[in-house]
């Protein structure tokens, strides 16, 4: 382009091909014909493993969403196209994001490509390491459940990314909101889940032998 950016249009002639401006943007590139249907081929199946993980029938689905029990059938088996309209309420009712049912192609590293683990009722665990036996990272997304106090070696440390974080440690109840942390002995009696109905994404370290995450700064001391 000259040096003269008055004008943003650029004359096209016959056949050739059309490019964005070049406003200093980046521009996303475009996902080619096998990419999009290697996407709509797993949404189906994304779709029926939510269901079945979170225990819901086709017909207790339709009654939430407000999609017919043939949509939704059809939508899990392939042979209805996924729109949004369909999709947004679906990833709602599951309390997922919109991009988890609508997953890119994997890319081959797993360092890269993270696969989420669906629990129970609506329940995201995405493992961030993989080193059996050291302080293990996890992100994960809460439904809601009712408290059920548990112990076991360990030691762990939370940090709420997104929602409302209920906390409880024996005789003892926190409520942590996003930026706030957390760090306990699983020696001690303990459950965490949301605060409300609506879901909570935290960060989750667990150190299994009772390592803790701890940062220290200064001169590292050197063995005798």
């Amino acid at each position: 382009m000259n040096g003269d950016r008055t004008d943003p249009v650029k004359s096209v002639k016959p056949g050739e091909p059309v490019t964005p401006v070049e406003s200093g943007e980046p521009v996303a590139p475009v996902a080619g014909g096998d990419d999009v249907d290697e996407i709509l081929a797993g949404i189906g199946p994304r779709l029926r493993a939510l269901r079945r993980d979170r225990g819901l029938t086709l017909e207790a689905l339709a009654e939430t969403t407000g999609i017919s029990v043939s949509t939704l059938s059809r939508l899990e088996s392939g042979k209805r196209r996924p729109t949004l309209e369909l999709l947004i309420p679906l990833a709602r009712t599951h309390r997922v994001a919109l991009d988890q049912l609508v997953a890119a192609p994997a890319t081959g590293d797993p360092r890269l490509h993270l696969k989420p683990q669906h629990r129970e009722r609506g329940n995201v665990l995405v493992p961030l390491t993989q080193y059996p036996g050291r302080v293990q990272v996890f992100k994960q997304v809460l439904a809601h459940r009712e408290p059920k106090l548990v112990t076991h070696a360990g030691y762990e440390w939370l940090y709420v990314l997104a929602g409302g974080l209920r906390l409880i440690l024996g005789e003892r109840e926190f409520t942590l909101r996003p930026g706030e942390v957390a760090e306990f002995d699983t020696g001690e009696p303990h459950w965490f889940g949301p605060v409300d109905a609506n879901a909570v994404e935290i960060l989750h370290l667990f150190g299994p032998h009772g390592d803790q995450a701890v940062v220290r700064t200064g001169s590292a001391r050197q063995a005798p």
